[in-house]
């Protein structure tokens, strides 16, 4: 965490690939020498689905808690404050719960991966069950952070009923152990600031070693111990990111392929290269419905048009600002004539020193930047890739996960994900 990692010289040639593109992981994964496919996803797979994030001033899910009288939003996610007030977390489960968002395409395309045979395991940071909900099978799954599939008392462990869980979330209710006289309260299984990791992300972490490519969806690669899987695999395995730029050590090796902008669109190019992607958009469509569909589809839509704008307003104010550059400059013309006479701006021993505007030295530097900004590889993803959905951060060297915030930095769903 925090390592700098160079990126490879694009003139090193890839060890086994063809060449660094998805036409040519597709080449790879059709020849069948992909046969153990590990799949790593974060937040930014489920940006579609409309999750929302944890930090957007007034939509983000802890701009909702703001009224519950917490001591810091992070307290939502505090084993030792939820045994003391639980109901915080019961307005959260209801917004979250399982059944409110459907899976996006790349949910989809990993569940093709599993049908085709070629899954060999998928790690996922997030708790939003959407993985489960796209059909992926449940021994291909490993929640690094827990989820709300399963839930249980606190004290005794005693596992409790799911239909029951269910009605008392939607009812926004807190409910408590039924085993004999226990009364314990009841808490779905997603790992809380100071708790331990799942004990099957430990026992599965190896087959990261297996893998013979791995697909990196979604992800800031900022959380550990999940963020280090990505490393496990050999150097000459071919790596794949999806995402909106680049993080970790993606791009470092060989046969790594950075697919950065949107998540499900890195997917769609992907699925055309193997040519699934008549089959991806008919699962896909035939899960979530048409009008489910459509709406995801404009909401990519929507992001893309917002930061369209969003780069036309900066690009006025660059605009402003060489204008100002250039009136400075108008000012300051005599003066500049009299700066070439040595005679005038001596640095003490005759030589002339060099004057430059740092208006206009800024305003072209900003002018370059907006230039070359992709505005495919800026979107702020608003929950992997983004804030939603980690409610867990770093571990303290014992497979437990502690808040960054405690820690002095991240907090619980701060991802840098985006450009």
């Amino acid at each position: 965490m925090g390592q700098d990692h160079s990126v490879i010289d694009e003139d090193t040639p890839p060890k086994t690939l063809s060449s660094r593109s998805l036409a040519s992981v597709a080449e790879y994964i059709l020849s069948g020498r992909a046969k153990r496919i590990v799949v790593m996803t974060g937040a930014g797979i489920s940006t579609a689905a409309g999750i929302p994030d944890f930090r957007s001033p007034d939509t983000g899910l802890y701009a909702n808690l703001a009224s519950l009288d917490l001591p810091e939003p992070e307290a939502v996610f505090d084993l030792g404050f939820f045994k003391v007030n639980p109901r915080p977390f019961y307005v959260l489960a209801k917004e979250l719960y399982p059944g409110n968002y459907h899976p996006t395409v790349s949910h989809v395309f990993v569940r093709l991966l599993a049908e085709k045979g070629l899954l060999h395991q998928l790690f996922t940071q997030n708790i939003d069950c959407l993985e489960r909900e796209a059909g992926i099978p449940a021994e291909k799954i490993i929640e690094a952070h827990g989820s709300f599939a399963s839930q249980r008392c606190i004290e005794c462990k005693t596992e409790f009923d799911a239909g029951k869980m269910r009605e008392f979330v939607s009812q926004g209710e807190v409910p408590r152990c039924e085993d004999g006289g226990c009364k314990g309260l009841v808490k779905p299984d997603i790992v809380f600031f100071g708790e331990q990791l799942p004990k099957a992300f430990f026992d599965r972490r190896d087959m990261a070693e297996e893998a013979d490519l791995v697909l990196v969806m979604g992800t800031s690669l900022q959380v550990h111990p999940f963020a280090g899987l990505v490393d496990l695999a050999a150097e000459r395995v071919p790596r794949v990111l999806f995402n909106l730029e680049r993080v970790g050590s993606m791009g470092c090796q060989a046969d790594d392929v950075l697919a950065l902008g949107d998540c499900d669109e890195g997917v769609r190019r992907l699925a055309d290269e193997l040519g699934w992607r008549e089959e991806l958009e008919e699962k896909w469509r035939g899960l979530v419905g048409e009008g489910e569909a459509e709406r995801q589809l404009q909401g990519a839509k929507k992001r893309v048009e917002a930061l369209h704008d969003e780069v036309a307003k900066l690009a006025e104010e660059v605009d402003e600002v060489l204008h100002l550059g250039e009136k400075k400059e108008k000012e300051k013309e005599g003066s500049h004539v009299e700066a070439l006479n040595p005679e005038n701006k001596p640095d003490g021993e005759g030589k002339v020193v060099n004057e430059v505007d740092p208006v206009a030295e800024d305003a072209a530097a900003i002018k370059s930047s907006v230039k070359n900004t992709d505005i495919t590889k800026t979107v702020e993803v608003s929950v992997e890739t983004t804030n939603a959905l980690k409610p867990v951060d770093m571990p303290d060297g014992e497979g437990r996960i502690v808040s960054e915030q405690k820690a002095g930095g991240q907090q619980p769903g701060d991802t840098k994900s985006s450009a």
